[in-house]
């Protein structure tokens, strides 16, 4: 009697092969590993900076009837926030605003701006507190007044130090993520399908599911390897910050995997539809690209228009993005990301239909 073929041990043989393979190929360690390295230590060894936008809030006291006030919730440079003090003080406490501002009349007629800020924005606070200065001078000079309107005093409370590695290292990630996936295995189901390895796969006693499921995993597995190095470089090179240790390696993990799955359904999908080799790279282009610039992968993304606000917010690479920095940084946990969690979730069941009824074995 013939004994039944093991699925088990086939899923096995294909991910042990499929993981070994992407380590024969030098160019997927360069761009998946390397690459982004590189790019770390770019970034991680600029100085100073400081974006062209800063996000405010007024403190429940402040005087607002006055012309500093105007002035500066009138400023394009200003993205003036609301919420409940609670909440203000803990945006600020995790560098998601530049400073609370309280502006409040003196008995001599001048007034008093405190800018309260924090060492998690520490990077902004020279240039926040050079434009305050130069829009006191302006109103001075439209109210007539030859002393200044306005006295600013600075405080800056200690709090968990922001980086600029904390901005850059969750980005490679994402970077190096959703490369390896969308173009990996565009080309590796493509490779597979034009030497009709996956037609002799389909004929053999695998499943089709288990040859997808083992390809697959090869690939998670290589690129989380990717991750741990990533993020054990920059923790130890440029002092990454892991909020909470452990818990928040693994919780960036297991962000990472799900960011995986869904980007690989982008892979899938472009080599089911792609009619030869030469258009992958434009496909798998087409998708990227514009998420390199727009989901805060090289700068944030608050410099960019607000009218397009909605539509950065709605991309993968953005939700991968914002959701690893809030667990790194901030100490969040997944059930916090539930947001980015949901647009990744999203995107997955939307692609991977699309990727089952496009995929062909031949």
């Amino acid at each position: 009697m013939a004994r039944s073929y093991s699925q088990q041990r086939a899923l096995l043989a294909i991910t042990k092969a499929s993981f070994k393979s992407i380590f024969k190929s030098p160019s997927s360690t360069f761009f998946s590993l390397f690459f982004p390295i590189v790019l770390i230590i770019i970034f991680g060894s600029i100085g100073g900076g400081g974006g062209v936008s800063f996000n405010v809030a007024f403190a429940d006291n402040s005087d607002t009837s006055n012309i500093i006030y105007n002035v500066i919730t009138h400023a394009a440079i200003f993205d003036v926030e609301r919420g409940t003090k609670a909440d203000i003080q803990d945006r600020l406490n995790k560098g998601r605003i530049s400073s609370i501002l309280n502006i409040q009349k003196t008995d001599s007629g001048k007034y008093e701006l405190h800018v309260t800020s924090t060492t998690a924005s520490q990077r902004e606070l020279p240039q926040l507190v050079n434009i305050l200065n130069g829009m006191v001078n302006e109103a001075s000079i439209r109210n007539q007044r030859i002393d200044k309107i306005a006295n600013i005093t600075v405080e800056q409370l200690e709090v968990r130090p922001y980086r600029r590695i904390d901005f850059y290292l969750p980005a490679m990630i994402g970077f190096s993520l959703i490369g390896s996936a969308v173009f990996g295995v565009a080309f590796l189901f493509f490779a597979l399908r034009e030497t009709l390895v996956l037609k002799r796969m389909y004929a053999s006693p695998v499943t089709k599911s288990v040859i997808v499921i083992g390809e697959s995993l090869g690939r998670i597995f290589f690129q989380l390897l990717i991750v741990i190095v990533l993020i054990l470089f920059g923790t130890y090179v440029y002092h990454f910050t892991l909020a909470n240790g452990f818990v928040t390696f693994l919780e960036l993990l297991v962000l990472s995997a799900l960011a995986l799955v869904v980007f690989m359904g982008f892979g899938f999908f472009i080599s089911s539809v792609a009619k030869n080799q030469n258009v992958i790279p434009i496909y798998a282009n087409l998708f990227m690209f514009p998420q390199y610039f727009l989901s805060g992968t090289f700068f944030p993304k608050t410099i960019l228009p607000s009218s397009i606000h909605w539509l950065i917010e709605a991309l993968p690479l953005t939700a991968l993005n914002d959701a690893l920095r809030k667990v790194a940084f901030e100490g969040s946990h997944l059930n916090d990301c539930w947001k980015q969690i949901g647009i990744l979730a999203i995107w997955g069941v939307i692609i991977h239909a699309l990727a089952v009824w496009a995929f062909r074995w031949e």
